[in-house]
């Protein structure tokens, strides 16, 4: 079993018997996980093999849907981020051989797992109490954060995706081309578009939610990067009531961007990926899932393989 240090004093706890310098009140913990005091995969464990076998049977017409950006130079970037792609040489290597094959070869620069479109893993976010970070499942950051990554939580314990896609198309709903800059989408707002769309969310899906945002990648990066429109708090724990494993938007951050929290930074990240082990799958392209309609389809994502690593890049696609 693995034991949880709090303080010198307190050397081994593994239940709510010491509550000397205990960080976080018994009633207000988030550890140990639904799936146990060890688990690093938190709701990807929800994709059993029926939800495998209920997503294929949505394959109806073969119709691959590309959901990922292009990552590349002058996308938008969060905060201080980076990206840079440089080609080693021209070409790389060679001519070798009789045939006097040539090959290319190139250097990536960024923050990999966390620009682009991209899976935020179970150890991106944690919060601060009682002068420790603690992240999902109770893992302490000063003990599993190491220079080379995680020793807990890496994005590589994610495991694949395949699960069944909702598309929860928002911006129609309300009948516009995009959502305002921090417009809260609530409860009421999804479920109307469920009912709309004559969608519903089932246990393990992936919820892919389009505001419109994502018109103004690389035409306003701007715009595109100083807001967004995005779920608020009680959409954040209506998906938690749904017991959804994914949460996916067009915008940079999930969540509305004010939070509409006063003096919170980020809640919604809190409360999914960290308490509930929720991903958050951040840039997504949704127009033409949108366009079709295609409101349920097979989700599919493989998340490389980052030993240690907060998040992946990629390029999920859905299939109708």
């Amino acid at each position: 079993m693995r034991t949880i240090h709090f303080c010198g004093l307190c050397l081994a706890l593994t239940s709510a018997t010491c509550t000397i310098a205990d960080p976080v009140p018994e009633a207000q913990r988030w550890w140990p996980s639904a799936w146990g005091a060890e688990d690093e995969r938190g709701a990807a464990n929800r994709m059993t093999s029926a939800k495998v076998l209920e997503a294929g049977a949505l394959i109806t017409t073969g119709k691959v849907y590309s959901l990922g950006r292009v990552y590349e130079e002058g996308m938008p970037l969060f905060g201080k981020r980076h990206y840079s792609l440089t080609m080693v040489g021209s070409p790389s290597g060679g001519p070798a051989g009789t045939n006097r094959i040539v090959w290319n070869e190139e250097i990536i620069s960024g923050e990999i797992g966390q620009i682009g479109t991209q899976l935020d893993g179970l150890g991106h976010v944690g919060v601060r109490t009682g002068g420790r970070d603690l992240l999902y499942n109770g893992f302490d950051r000063a003990e599993i954060s190491k220079p080379h990554g995680l020793e807990r939580l890496g994005i590589e314990n994610a495991g694949p995706f395949f699960t069944r896609g909702v598309l929860l198309d928002i911006a129609a709903y309300k009948e516009v081309e995009r959502l305002g800059a921090g417009y809260i989408i609530t409860e009421q707002d999804i479920e109307k578009t469920l009912a709309k769309q004559g969608s519903r969310i089932n246990p393990g899906d992936a919820v892919l939610i389009r505001t419109g945002h994502g018109q103004l990648w690389k035409t306003d990066n701007a715009t595109y990067n100083a807001s967004e429109p995005g779920i608020g708090m009680d959409a954040a724990r209506w998906m938690v009531r749904q017991r959804v494993t994914i949460v996916g938007s067009d915008n940079w951050g999930v969540e509305a961007v004010p939070a509409g929290e006063k003096d919170k930074v980020f809640p919604v990240h809190e409360l999914l990926l960290m308490r509930h082990g929720i991903y958050l799958l951040e840039n997504l392209d949704l127009d033409l899932l949108a366009a079709d309609k295609a409101y349920e389809s097979a989700f599919i994502f493989a998340p490389l393989k980052l030993k240690g690593a907060t998040g992946s890049p990629g390029n999920p696609i859905a299939v109708k």
